[in-house]
């Protein structure tokens, strides 16, 4: 064996055996979410959304995501819920009607696939009766729904359409004025 092989093959060895030491700079990606039947069901066995689903309950909405065949819910994950002010989460927790509009506003009465958002930039009401703004403008392809990044697109569940986002979804915060290309195309 050469010498420059040798070297080579006691560094990896060295960070192989080593504690805390990574190979590279890049981070696995985060283990992708699987419908498990309805979307009460997915979101719910995940484990990755028991904020929300906490929230679902209180306010009783866990029947109409699970009976309802054409939903798109913006899913924000147990660490999007961790990101928020821990004040406004309480708020929440502690104003049912405020806890059930919050909810709602994740939720769009109709099947909204990725491609329909790539490319297109506009506002769709939301089940809570305000708007989100969809905009799937970015030339990079990056999807995003009120600011926050859509990170695991069209999982298809038995009762409608799972769209997991990074962050919560805030009325108000991605509300700006439509741009080209196009806007969104109302089902």
């Amino acid at each position: 064996m050469s010498r420059s092989r040798f070297l080579s093959a006691a560094i990896l060895a060295v960070f192989m055996t080593t504690p805390g030491v990574a190979l590279s700079q890049t981070t696995a990606p985060a283990a992708q979410v699987a419908a498990q039947g309805d979307l009460m069901d997915t979101l719910r066995l995940s484990g990755k959304f028991t904020t929300l689903v906490a929230g679902i309950d209180a306010t009783n909405l866990a029947g109409l995501l699970k009976s309802n065949a054409n939903l798109t819910v913006f899913a924000p994950t147990d660490a999007a819920f961790a990101a928020m002010p821990a004040a406004d989460l309480n708020a929440l927790k502690a104003d049912k009607a405020a806890m059930q509009k919050f909810v709602l506003h994740h939720v769009v009465n109709a099947p909204f696939l990725s491609t329909r958002i790539k490319g297109a930039k506009g506002p769709i009401p939301s089940g809570a009766g305000d708007a989100i703004l969809l905009d799937g403008s970015d030339e990079a392809g990056t999807l995003k729904v009120d600011g926050a990044t859509i990170i695991q697109a069209d999982l298809k569940t038995a009762s409608g359409l799972l769209q997991i986002v990074d962050r919560v979804l805030i009325p108000g915060q991605g509300a700006v004025e439509p741009t080209p290309p196009a806007a969104i195309a109302q089902p």
